[in-house]
This record gives structure tokens, C-alpha cells and sequence, in this order.
């Protein structure tokens, strides 16, 4: 049976750059689900092709995608919103600072990550360290979890249209391949 076209959730263009940034999150969660299961899969599988594809598509994103996610955030969205909380005197400024902060975490604990899991990728077995991969999800799902409960609201609450459409072109910019 087809599915109702009219009924399935439209996924976000770059036209709606707040929701294209939580689309990000869920494709983040999404990878992060991932290598909890690849974790949870090579101790008695050991690096096999499921588990090297597993390894490298989780690579992809995060040396893609993830890239590009925080880049929007630091360069585009923050500025905006860090003067916006000033100019309001909202909180926000003082959350994006630890945020900041988070970003710079979460790279490191990347760059460990994807040691291993080049390794994974290339059919050396080698165990994820359990702790390795939930220490990186649970760090990704609290950074998450206070962008869209603080800061997404706030940017949706206060940046106008000309804003929005500057954010959204520097999204579709930072994406795009020149010959």
C-alpha cells in the first residue's frame, strides 16, 4: 500500500534555516544511534562489512555534516543571537558562550572517535570502547537538548526575515561545491 503523501512530514528547506538546524539534530541523533549499535555490534561480530559500512557513514557525517552544523551555528546564528540577548537582556549570550565550549568538546572527542572508527572502516578489528562512543552521544544529546529548548525558541522569536534569509544563504553557501 502507498503511503499518504499528505500525511508524511515535509522535511525543512533552507528557506526555514531553525528548522533545517533541528533537522540537523535528528540526523545527528540518527549517527549517534548508530554508533551505540555499532558499539554494541563488534564484540561479537568484529569488523565485518556491516560493520566497516556502519564505521564509514558515521565518518561521513560528522566530517561533513557536522562541520557545516557548527559552522552555521558559530558564524551565523550565535553572532546574531548574542547581540540580540543583549540588546534584550536575555540569558542566551551566556548559554552560546558554554555552547561554544561544547563544540570545541565535541570536536576532540570526535577526532579520538574517528581514529577507531577508521579502523573499523578498513576492516581491522578493533573494539569501541563502550565508553568512548556514550560518552560522544551523551554529550551531543545534552548539547541537543539546550539548543532546542533555549536556543532555537529565542531565534525564532526574535530574528526578523532579513535575518533569516541571511542565515539561510550562508547555509546553502557553506553546502555548496564550486567547480
Amino acid at each position: 500500500m502507498k503511503s499518504n503523501s499528505l500525511l508524511t512530514k515535509a522535511a525543512p528547506s533552507f528557506d526555514e534555516p531553525v528548522e533545517m538546524l533541528k533537522a540537523c539534530h535528528e540526523r545527528i541523533a540518527a549517527q549517534c544511534a548508530t554508533l551505540g549499535k555499532l558499539a554494541a555490534y563488534l564484540p561479537s561480530h568484529g569488523a565485518d562489512t556491516q560493520a566497516q559500512q556502519a564505521a564509514r557513514t558515521i565518518m561521513r557525517y560528522f566530517d561533513i555534516a557536522g562541520p557545516h552544523h557548527h559552522a552555521d551555528e558559530e558564524q551565523d546564528l550565535f553572532p546574531v543571537l548574542i547581540e540580540a540577548s543583549e540588546r534584550l537582556h536575555s540569558p542566551v549570550g551566556e548559554r552560546i558562550a558554554s555552547l561554544l565550549d561544547e563544540h570545541r568538546n565535541l570536536e576532540a572527542s570526535w577526532a579520538q572517535l574517528r581514529t577507531v572508527l577508521a579502523d573499523i572502516a578498513e576492516g581491522r578489528t578493533r573494539l569501541l570502547e563502550p565508553v568512548l562512543a556514550s560518552d560522544f552521544v551523551d554529550a551531543y544529546r545534552s548539547h541537543i537538548a539546550l539548543e532546542e529548548r533555549e536556543i532555537f525558541p529565542f531565534a525564532q522569536a526574535c530574528l526578523d526575515r532579513q535575518q533569516l534569509a541571511r542565515l539561510s544563504a550562508n547555509m546553502v553557501s557553506r553546502r555548496t561545491i564550486t567547480p
